[in-house]
């Protein structure tokens, strides 16, 4: 895996490989979902529509956006259609998004017009900032009643504490689910700094025993309820910091203990002053 420096530029692979999916874990639950890994080539509009089933929306050649000319949020609310452009891993994985959390996609697009309806298009509101953070880098942290205490942890960025003392519960009590497909494209070259924002959600007991279909229908149902109180994403204790591969079982240098020294990666919170 590529170690290379967050400060610089990142840039995703210019060709279709399966590998960068099937080696790496953190692609594991997108693999069981959808067969990425039996392709040889990208997969086409007809494909990914195809996977993404009886959706009300449906992924379409980037050019029809372009030739539109309406801005792109309000180009899908409109038509139902997602401008994906051919052969880019972002727009392959925001397709992907789509299929997995409908509701909570669609719940975003209706916001987005809403803050433009309010502060036209130019002017990024803060409700709008935040749907963007979620949409692009957010990652859910489902958490089950014995599994609590991480969510303060986590906020006060008490890494080793979350991720190596109480490392058991990663494997028993919390799911980690990318929603941000910027992140699922930056995991195809994972550095050290890729860092996501995390979305808390409480769970029930033995979520993570569930069939992986229900727990994401679950976490799309509670997401779009939890967005559609804007209060929740102007609350400072959603969307804090998450340093990606310190999650146990994503990233096989954090099976030591020293991985976690990096405080450059694992940054401390900052005092208020």
């Amino acid at each position: 895996m590529n170690k290379k420096s967050a400060k610089n530029r990142f840039n995703a692979p210019a060709n279709w490989s399966a590998q960068y999916l099937s080696a790496n874990p953190i692609f594991s639950e997108l693999c069981q979902l959808f067969p990425l890994t039996e392709l040889n080539n990208w997969p086409t509009l007809v494909q990914l529509n195809h996977w993404l089933g009886q959706s009300d929306y449906r992924l379409v050649d980037d050019a029809l956006l372009q030739a539109d000319g309406r801005y792109y949020e309000a180009f899908i609310f409109a038509t139902s259609h997602i401008p994906t452009r051919a052969e880019n891993w972002h727009d392959l994985f925001g397709g992907l998004i789509w299929g997995l959390f409908p509701k909570t996609k669609r719940q975003i697009n209706q916001l987005h017009i809403s803050e433009m309806a309010l502060h036209g298009q130019q002017q990024r509101s803060k409700i709008r900032n935040k749907l963007t953070l979620l949409d692009e880098c957010g990652v859910l942290i489902a958490l089950e009643p014995s599994a609590q205490a991480h969510r303060q942890w986590l906020q006060q960025h008490a890494w080793r504490r979350s991720f190596w003392q109480q490392r058991h519960d990663w494997q028993h009590a919390i799911v980690p689910v990318i929603f941000g497909h910027a992140i699922y494209e930056m995991a195809t070259q994972p550095f050290i700094g890729l860092t996501a924002k995390t979305w808390f959600i409480d769970v029930p007991t033995g979520f993570s025993q569930w069939a992986l279909t229900d727990r994401y229908t679950f976490l799309d149902e509670k997401l779009s309820q939890q967005i559609a109180n804007t209060e929740q994403l102007l609350n400072n204790d959603q969307l804090t910091p998450l340093p990606l591969l310190g999650l146990p079982g994503w990233y096989a240098d954090n099976n030591a203990e020293d991985f976690y020294a990096n405080t450059e990666y694992f940054r401390p919170r900052k005092t208020q002053q």
